[in-house]
């Protein structure tokens, strides 16, 4: 029994605070009936000091406490008075308790014993992560670095779930980014494999998902996260440009090699078609050859023209 009752009250305890918009008294109204109220106390309370000193009169006691005390609630009151900006809202707390959250921008007026720092901003915040040194999913050591576009959604539960919701988002950021990084490959994945340098719009929704994840807790939501920063780490970084330098060169290759191949191939098809000329075998591979020198060499080809016959 006593585990039951235990288990439910960290169930509850767990649970996300609801937030509840409410509205606030209008502040010019409130304004002139608290300047009425510091008129009337003010009128009272030099009343009374005129009816003793100028008229001879029993000195009002009633009078003049009442004059103070509506002194003392005008000047209460003038506390109550607050403003919020657009895209700006100021969470209700009295003595402890939630008493609601109030959006709308304006001059307003609510019960001056509510908390005074409760202020928070629903705009979008920009916030890069630092340059983490991490290990991708092959185990090689890269640097990366994300851009996180967020705003509050949830006021209350930014207010009272996390302890500090600026810095829960820094914190979460920054192990999502780490998540990230060694959950894909840098590069040079496999067939259809996700990888983070050819893949930025999969990998940033991914990065923008799991920053939901974690940040839904602080009432937080993102609307944007996007690597701003991907490189090898400095001590591999010589050697891995090498490895591309070197890929990107059998690519190139590959290519000018087909390229080529097909060039002859169309070439000779059409020597062949037109009978402009007759080969042999011997005198086919030879062109061939020629052919492919020229069309795969990386410096210019000065031609040798024969003036003579073909066969000798």
């Amino acid at each position: 029994m006593k585990t039951a009752i235990e288990s439910g009250r960290s169930e509850s305890a767990k649970s996300p605070s609801l937030e509840h918009e409410r509205s606030a008294l209008n502040g010019w109204l409130m304004l002139a009936v608290n300047l009425a109220i510091l008129a009337v106390g003010i009128y009272l309370f030099v009343r009374s000091i005129y009816e003793v000193a100028e008229l001879r009169q029993a000195f009002p006691v009633a009078q003049f406490v009442s004059g103070i005390v509506l002194e003392g609630l005008g000047i209460l009151f003038l506390i109550g008075h607050f403003t919020l900006q657009p895209n700006q809202a100021r969470v209700l707390i009295l003595f402890g308790a939630y008493h609601g959250t109030v959006k709308q921008s304006g001059f307003h007026w609510a019960n001056p014993f509510y908390s005074k720092r409760t202020k928070i901003s629903l705009r979008a915040h920009n916030f890069s992560t630092d340059k983490v040194k991490v290990n991708d999913k092959r185990g090689n050591p890269i640097e990366i670095a994300a851009v996180v576009v967020w705003r509050v959604q949830n006021t209350a539960q930014a207010t009272f779930d996390v302890e500090n919701y600026e810095e829960y988002v820094d914190v979460q950021s920054e192990s999502a980014v780490r998540h990230l990084a060694s959950s894909y490959a840098y590069d040079q994945g496999e067939e259809d494999e996700i990888t983070l340098r050819s893949n930025a719009d999969e990998v940033a929704g991914s990065l923008k998902e799991e920053l939901q994840q974690r940040l839904a807790k602080a009432g937080v939501v993102v609307e944007e996260a996007r690597i701003m920063h991907l490189a090898y780490a400095p001590e591999i970084a010589q050697v891995m440009l090498r490895r591309q330098q070197a890929e990107a060169i059998i690519a190139a290759r590959q290519k000018i090699v087909h390229g080529a191949v097909s060039m002859v191939e169309m070439a000779l098809g059409d020597l062949a078609a037109k009978k402009v000329v007759q080969l042999d075998d011997e005198r086919r591979a030879a062109m061939v050859s020629n052919l492919l020198v020229v069309l795969c060499s990386e410096s210019e080809v000065t031609p040798v023209v024969n003036t003579g016959t073909l066969y000798q």
